[in-house]
């Protein structure tokens, strides 16, 4: 529909020139008295026939009802011709804004699925800033700058050709000199351009550094101002911010240079034309008054689509720069999906058997040759120093990040024969930072079972020992907890954890140090939930204080990616070995 009515738009654009040919000889007096009806003769004599039929309708109209009359018809035909013009304008303009907005929201879709699907290990590479930078940001300016040229990909240069056909039907002499001007000009605009896409690709990073500061400094606004900081942070904001405005400055200017380069171009050829149309006019008289002025028209009709086409060449140069910026996430590889035959499994049957697996995050060696049997119902305590790879396992048992060697097999299938879905839905995860949304109460512990009822979501919360401080808030389960459950208290946030695991009800239970950030009392409110939700479900838990895994099954103590012992706590105390000297060293504290 854009292109059906930018051809229309184009046409009556040539047209409404065209139209005053006839009604400036009326008004001089220059028309051609022809009272005889012209015939017509096929498509190559269609000028001929048309000034013919022109004529001898002006002649009949100015015979039959005066020249007042006919001048009016002529200012009628000219109104009707503008005003289709416009309309037709207008209507391009309105399909085009569906097309736009919509490929808009379809990239911002597709920007922020990507990001969800994308692997953590890209996220530690990347600023999260400069995600969202490109989410918002680039996105924006692709829409902006690139998908503009949808607009006049068929508009501008179907005006410009619409234009010069009428042109050379009125002289082809005359035309000459704008098919040398163009090409001219085009050469010294596209000169100034050159430099556009660096720059803008270096003010879109730029944007990404800022909103990365700010995001950093939002949440750890505490430390900030603990640390007296304010101004050092301040410092490096308004850094970004004056190499932005640096940048910024630069493009807006070579881009405010397309313009009225454009215009002064249009304006010498203009000049031209006129000394040598009059020369056409005054003296050789090969080309009538009425023509030239209506074709002086025509040549101003050219510059308007071509000074928008120069501004929006310079407009695919920033838009270009953006979308290279998007496509660089939409095109990121993710080396962790589902096969395209993946096993969906759903139940946990016998054990989880890890087989000489050795990962590292980028050079270094997190784990080597790691072996471990897991059997269903154990629980399975996993401690050592910090760095020591423990919660590495918990990261490839979820398949946040992909073994280098080896393999991690649940009942004999190797997790990555498992769909990715079916594997984190036997899998539930409690984590060091418990991790809330800005919503409510409800909102957050159904996660994991959207369909969950407000029954359901009372008893997860009495399991997890998190039912008590709940029911005094003002609206229960329904109070929002506000930016990452900044309302409530640490263990209170930990134990709203341990409920959205307990409510999933998952085989498989994963508490990644769930209570190192917690004091003594929060602690044993979330040690007694833990205990509740550990019953009957086998468990990995990954353990900083020693004296909550004391009742393990199994506790593996790892140095350096390697186990160095394994047995229950009282076996190993008796061994007085590494852990022992773990428990005694904590005790002492």
């Amino acid at each position: 529909m854009n292109i059906f009515f930018n051809i229309l738009y184009a046409l009556f654009s040539t047209l409404s020139f065209m139209a005053l040919i006839p009604m400036i000889q009326v008004l001089f007096d220059q028309t051609k008295r022809n009272t005889t009806m012209p015939v017509y003769k096929g498509i190559w004599e269609i000028k001929e026939f048309g000034e013919n039929y022109l004529s001898y309708f002006i002649t009949q109209a100015t015979d039959a009802y005066g020249v007042g009359y006919t001048l009016s018809i002529m200012v009628a035909v000219i109104i009707s011709i503008f005003l289709l013009k416009n309309l037709c304008d207008y209507l391009a303009m309105f399909f085009i804004t569906f097309l736009r907005n919509g490929v808009l929201r379809d990239m911002r879709n597709a920007m922020y699925k990507k990001t969800l699907e994308l692997p953590l290990s890209f996220f530690s590479e990347k600023r999260k800033g400069d995600v969202i930078s490109r989410i918002s940001g680039d996105v924006n300016e692709v829409q902006t700058s690139f998908l503009a040229i949808l607009e006049l990909i068929v508009k501008e240069p179907l005006t410009i050709v619409f234009t010069i056909i009428a042109m050379l039907a009125i002289s082809p002499q005359l035309t000459l000199f704008v098919f040398i001007f163009i090409p001219v000009s085009g050469y010294i605009i596209s000169l100034i351009g050159k430099q556009l896409k660096k720059q803008s690709t270096k003010a879109q990073q730029e944007q990404g550094i800022f909103l990365s500061t700010i995001e950093e400094t939002l949440g750890g606004l505490k430390v900030v101002k603990g640390y007296n900081s304010e101004n050092y942070f301040n410092s490096v904001f308004q850094d970004s911010t004056q190499r932005f405005f640096k940048l910024s400055n630069s493009i807006g200017n070579r881009q405010n240079l397309a313009s009225p380069a454009s215009e002064f171009m249009g304006i010498m050829v203009i000049a031209i034309l006129l000394w040598y149309g009059g020369q056409m006019v005054l003296i050789e008289k090969t080309l009538n008054g009425a023509s030239f002025i209506a074709y002086m028209g025509l040549a101003y009709n050219i510059l308007t689509p071509a000074k928008a086409i120069s501004k929006a060449s310079y407009g695919v140069k920033r838009g270009n720069a953006a979308a290279e910026r998007v496509l660089e996430i939409l095109d990121q590889e993710n080396p962790i999906t589902s096969k395209v035959d993946a096993v969906e499994k759903s139940t946990f049957d016998s054990d989880i058997t890890i087989q000489n697996i050795n990962f590292k995050y980028e050079d270094e060696n997190v784990l080597k040759d790691f072996s471990l049997q897991i059997k269903k119902g154990q629980t399975v305590a996993l401690v050592g120093q910090s760095g020591s790879g423990k919660s590495t396992i918990a990261n490839l048992l979820t398949r946040f990040y992909d073994v280098n060697q080896g393999s991690i097999a649940i009942d004999n299938v190797n997790i990555k024969d498992i769909s990715l879905n079916s594997l984190r839905g036997l899998m539930g995860l409690v984590t060091q930072d418990s991790i809330l949304f800005n919503d409510t109460i409800k909102a957050n512990i159904s996660l994991g079972k959207l369909d969950a009822t407000d029954e359901e979501i009372i008893e997860a919360l009495k399991i997890a020992n998190a039912f008590e401080f709940v029911k005094e808030l003002p609206l229960g389960i329904y109070t929002n907890i506000g930016d990452s459950g900044n309302k409530l208290s640490g263990g209170q946030k930990q134990r709203l954890s341990i409920a959205r695991a307990v409510l999933k009800n998952p085989p498989i239970m994963i508490l990644d140090e769930a209570t190192s950030a917690l004091d003594t009392e929060s602690e044993k409110f979330v040690q007694v939930a833990l205990e509740n939700m550990m019953q009957n479900r086998t468990s990995i838990v990954i353990a900083h204080r020693l004296s909550t895994i004391q009742k393990a099954d199994l506790i593996v103590v790892m140095q350096k990616g390697k186990i160095v012992e394994q047995g229950t706590h009282d076996k190993l105390i008796a061994l007085n070995g590494t852990y022992n000297k773990l428990v005694s060293m904590q005790s002492f504290e």
